[in-house]
């Protein structure tokens, strides 16, 4: 099994090595966000390509997080604690975080 960190560096590489975009953020994260959009495109058109375009979204997001030298997997796994044991509550038929004490 890969760590996703070997991943991050790897797509980083394969950056480096083709020549693309290491260090304009804001188109980083516009081509990702494209890249989102290819995918919701497929799968509303219900093509078979669905999983290849979430694959480029991964891809991206694994790129851009090694550029801003984040631990995406850190970052995932401790962002699904934070959910975990976050509460919500349904409000007009919409889930949405509980107020806690305090804030």
């Amino acid at each position: 099994m890969v760590e996703l960190k070997e991943l991050q560096k790897s797509v980083y590489q394969n950056k480096v090595d083709k020549g693309f975009n290491t260090t304009d953020i804001c188109m980083e994260f516009c081509l990702t966000h494209g890249e989102l959009t290819e995918a919701f495109d497929a799968w509303r058109k219900k093509r078979d390509d669905v999983g290849e375009e979430l694959a480029d979204v991964a891809i991206y997001l694994l790129g851009l997080s090694e550029i801003l030298n984040i631990d995406l997997e850190s970052e995932i796994l401790r962002k699904m604690e934070i959910n975990k044991n976050r509460v919500y509550v349904e409000k007009n038929g919409v889930k949405i975080k509980a107020e806690t004490q305090g804030k």
